[in-house]
C-alpha cells in the first residue's frame, strides 16, 4: 500500500542536547493529541466515511505517520548524547530505567499511549469535526513547543509540523462542507 522513501518529510536538525525538550516532545509522540493518535484515528475512520472522503483520511493518516517519524527523530537527537544525570534532571529518570533511550509511546508526563485517544463515532460529520479539533489542538501544541525552545533548528522543524496541522484542519473543513452539500442535495430530491 505504501512506498517508503528513506528520508524524512522535512529535515530535522537540533543544535544541542536538550533532554527536557525531548520530554516535552513526547506529548506529540504518544499523547492524546499527538501524531500516533491522529494517524490511527484517521486510518480507523476510513471505514465509516463516504467513499469520496476516504482518500483524504488515508492521505492525512499517512502524513501523520511521517510526522511521528520526525518527532521520534527529534527526541532521539535531543537525548542521544545526554548523560544519565541530564536525563534524571529532565524528569526522564523513570523512562531511562524502563527503556534506556528507546522511544516509548507516552505523553510528556510519562502516561502510556492508550487506544482511548482514538475517536470514532461512525457519523462522518461528527468524526470530521473531531478531526478538525484534533488538528487544531496539535497546532496549538506545536506553537507551545516552539515557544519552549531557543534552538532555531528545532523550531524550524516544529514550524513545518505546525503548518501541516493547519493544512489538515482546512482539508477536514472542506470535507465537512462537501458532505453537508451532499446532505442538502439529497433532501431536495
Amino acid at each position: 500500500m505504501w512506498i517508503y522513501e528513506k528520508k524524512l518529510q522535512y529535515p530535522v536538525r537540533v543544535s544541542k542536547c536538550d533532554p527536557m525538550m525531548a520530554k516535552y516532545l513526547a506529548e506529540q509522540y504518544g499523547g492524546a493529541d499527538g501524531e500516533l493518535a491522529a494517524a490511527l484515528r484517521y486510518m480507523n475512520q476510513r471505514y465509516t466515511i463516504p467513499d469520496k472522503i476516504i482518500g483524504l483520511l488515508t492521505d492525512i493518516s499517512t502524513e501523520e505517520f511521517s510526522h511521528l517519524e520526525m518527532i521520534a527523530t527529534m527526541i532521539f537527537k535531543l537525548t542521544k548524547d545526554a548523560t544519565v544525570e541530564q536525563l534524571k534532571a529532565a524528569g526522564l529518570g523513570d523512562h531511562y530505567v524502563a527503556h534506556d533511550r528507546a522511544l516509548f509511546y507516552n505523553n510528556a508526563s510519562g502516561v502510556p499511549f492508550t487506544a482511548a485517544y482514538i475517536q470514532a463515532k461512525g457519523d462522518p460529520i461528527a468524526d470530521l469535526y473531531e478531526d478538525i479539533a484534533a488538528e487544531e489542538k496539535a497546532r496549538a501544541t506545536y506553537q507551545w513547543l516552539i515557544d519552549m525552545t531557543d534552538d532555531v533548528d528545532l523550531q524550524d522543524s516544529l514550524k513545518f509540523l505546525r503548518e501541516r496541522e493547519i493544512i489538515h484542519s482546512l482539508r477536514f473543513r472542506e470535507a465537512v462542507e462537501i458532505l453537508k452539500a451532499d446532505q442538502t442535495a439529497q433532501k431536495v430530491f
